[in-house]
């Protein structure tokens, strides 16, 4: 099945387990309470079809945005007056939402989001009670195997070797809390330490998007990780492949390239960029028969063939070692644990981008819409097992919670700032006035949407072969 169905198919099954969760956080919550919940629609705008059971019309809605629950007493959760209904209310009927403590309303509201969270919660404490895969050089000191030839990192001074011991406000990170915080800092330039020879270097690193798309790979940064304690080990040779023809085997030990010690194939192919194809010379060991080994000299021409993305790299031809993994298999309580630190750490990431949004030290054009979330979740579900598309599900249930309690009207975190506000005035603000604010904020909110979907479209590979 072509990568577009894949992808198209993977994310409306995820969006709509994520706003099935969001609305029934808020139409339970208000079933507890009493209220009678007229609507529970996953999409905005016009009813295409579902079903009625006792008061609630469950329904699938024209547009795949989100979704609502319509209390009665309530605005239409579209943002629109509710029209066409019938029902005849008493004063003070008790179903009415309007007619329940500011406290309950504000539950509802919150119920939400919080269902968010505890679905994210669930995914990474059930992750991490799985098979759970993770590169060890992941949670390790960020130790430097190699430092592409004028990048940012090669103009802050950065050389391999090096221990980087401050990234911008992380202390002594890990290569993972390093990618984490590049991504954050895309276009900005940061303070970056280095331990060299016992001395600490101070630095300023330009977190640059070299990419056409929102995509961002730490290894822009010109910066690559030391996975292994020890160098390259050849896995398999590929067939008619320069390594083959220059007597490279299985099992053989790449000691040296042209003199640089590499301990991950990602720095070794950097390097083969930067020669620009010429012969390298590679200094191998080779096990002998009776546990002695050799060392050998071997010159190799890298060859320019397709590195798998749909471009062409300089390579030699073979498959290195895994590099080392951690096996992970948490018991409940360990694995929840880890869960609220990585929900928290992840949502201190959103919330950060968020700031940096309004503040307009990030562009909107970073952000991602229904498009590039596709893109991802296409890519999740491609990669093997669970840990992706789990990973994945979990970020997305978390950005919503979060992006639902932003105090703008139609969110949840516009209605309860009019609740706030009405309980500081102990009066209920005008109803013509807040059915205004919220025609208009849900139309912000649809142009917002379309912009955002536009900046996809215009990131998507098609387009971005048309750039100059």
């Amino acid at each position: 099945m072509p990568f577009a169905i894949n992808a198209t198919l993977a994310t409306l099954v995820v969006l709509g387990i994520m706003v099935l969760v969001h609305e029934f956080g808020h139409f339970i919550t208000a079933k507890f309470f009493g209220v009678r919940v007229e609507v529970f629609s996953i999409g905005f705008g016009k009813r295409l079809f579902g079903f009625k059971r006792g008061d609630t019309d469950y329904r699938i809605s024209l547009l795949p945005l989100g979704g609502y629950v319509k209390m009665s007493g309530e605005m239409a959760g579209d943002g629109t007056p509710a029209t066409g209904d019938n029902t005849v209310r008493e004063p003070g009927d008790p179903g009415d939402f309007a007619n329940h403590p500011r406290w309950q309303r504000i539950l509802i509201g919150l119920s939400g989001p919080c269902a968010n969270f505890i679905l994210a919660f669930l995914l990474m404490t059930g992750l991490y009670m799985m098979h759970n895969e993770v590169p060890r050089f992941y949670s390790q000191p960020a130790v430097v195997d190699h430092v592409v030839a004028n990048s940012p990192a090669a103009k802050a001074g950065i050389q391999a070797g090096d221990k980087i011991v401050q990234f911008d406000a992380e202390q002594n990170p890990t290569w993972e809390q390093i990618g984490n915080r590049a991504a954050l800092d895309v276009n900005s330039t940061v303070p970056i330490a280095v331990e060299r020879n016992g001395q600490v270097i101070q630095a300023n690193l330009a977190v640059q998007n070299p990419g056409d798309g929102d995509d961002f790979e730490s290894k822009a940064l010109g910066v690559l990780p030391r996975v292994n304690g020890g160098p390259l080990a050849v896995s398999a040779v590929e067939p008619g492949t320069p390594a083959e023809k220059a007597g490279l085997k299985a099992g053989d030990v790449i000691a040296s390239v042209d003199g640089h010690e590499f301990t991950f194939v990602g720095s070794m192919l950097a390097y083969l960029q930067e020669t620009g194809g010429r012969p390298v010379n590679l200094t191998i060991q080779r096990a002998g028969g009776q546990a002695d080994s050799q060392t050998l000299q071997l010159n190799v021409t890298p060859m320019l063939a397709d590195d798998g993305t749909g471009h062409s790299a300089y390579r030699l031809g073979f498959l290195p070692k895994p590099f080392p993994y951690n096996v992970e298999q948490l018991s409940l309580p360990e694995a929840a644990r880890r869960s609220v630190k990585t929900n928290l750490q992840y949502s201190g990431y959103i919330v950060e981008v968020l700031r940096k949004l309004f503040t307009r030290k990030t562009a909107v054009q970073n952000l991602s819409g229904p498009i590039g979330i596709a893109r991802e979740t296409g890519e999740a579900i491609s990669m093997p097992g669970w840990q992706p598309i789990i990973g994945l599900m979990a970020m997305i249930s978390l950005n919503l919670g979060i992006f639902n309690l932003l105090p703008i009207p139609i969110l949840d975190g516009g209605m309860i700032l009019f609740l706030l506000i009405e309980g500081v005035l102990r009066r209920d603000l005008n109803q013509e006035f807040k059915e205004r604010v919220y025609q208009v904020a849900f139309v912000v909110l649809i142009l917002f949407a379309a912009f955002v979907m536009f900046n996809d479209v215009t990131k998507l590979p098609i387009f971005s072969k048309l750039k100059p």
